[in-house]
């Protein structure tokens, strides 16, 4: 059975840090892509970081460049999302997900990251 479950979020006051986690099973985690995307209320979901399969590149939104970086253990099966520099603005459910080329994609549940002081 192939399962994302995220885990981490919680309620933090501007400025802090979280760090998000995502255990992976049911699949081989090292032949896929994995990002972290985020749903803000009344917003459309957003990408917010990609890591490619070998953990060798990564990409973010530019809002949140140089305060989040996104790492993967592909021996432990997991990806993570350290947020550091929290912003209200970044309050979200963040979901992870898992693409190998276009057709093949799996979605977490997503975890409630709630900045406010």
């Amino acid at each position: 059975q192939v399962q994302l479950v995220e885990s981490g979020g919680g309620l933090v006051q501007p400025g802090g840090s979280l760090r998000l986690s995502c255990a992976t099973s049911g699949f081989t985690f090292s032949n896929y892509v994995m990002s972290w995307y985020r749903q803000a209320p009344g917003k459309e979901r957003e990408l917010v970081a990609v890591i490619t399969s070998a953990g060798t590149l990564t990409n973010y939104a530019d809002s949140v460049k140089g305060r989040f970086f996104i790492s993967r253990d592909n021996a432990k099966n997991a990806v993570n999302l350290q947020m550091n520099s929290l912003k209200p603005e970044d309050t979200a459910v963040y979901y992870c997900n898992a693409r190998r080329g276009p057709n093949v994609e799996v979605w977490g549940q997503g975890t409630l990251v709630t900045v406010s002081s």
